[in-house]
């Protein structure tokens, strides 16, 4: 059921209208905290959905927003589930996401 609730949550967090992009990237960060670990059969689809173009907008807010929950997976989750999607965004982004990526990676 967790698939199913975020399969349909992942298509706002890049949501063209940038209200509900924020807004969606600001519950994804409340949320990391309470389920933790458990976001683990879902971390592969949310991390790109989060990353693509959240850290490279040109919107503070959602740049400001994208960066907290990069940040709160990483206060929370085990770092060995976050390794190879950090990876995988780093090797594949450009810009200030990619350098973002590397950061958290190094």
């Amino acid at each position: 059921i967790l698939f199913q609730i975020f399969d349909a949550f992942k298509s706002r967090l890049h949501d063209s209208n940038s209200k509900v992009n924020q807004v969606a990237l600001e519950a994804m960060h409340k949320m990391i905290p309470l389920l933790k670990d458990n976001l683990s059969p879902v971390i592969n689809m949310l991390i790109p959905a989060m990353v693509d173009n959240n850290l490279n907008s040109k919107n503070p807010g959602i740049y400001a927003a994208a960066t907290n929950v990069i940040q709160a997976l990483c206060q929370h989750l085990d770092n060995y589930l976050l390794l190879q999607p950090f990876c995988t965004k780093a090797q594949f982004l450009n810009g200030k996401a990619k350098q973002d990526m590397t950061e958290k990676l190094a």
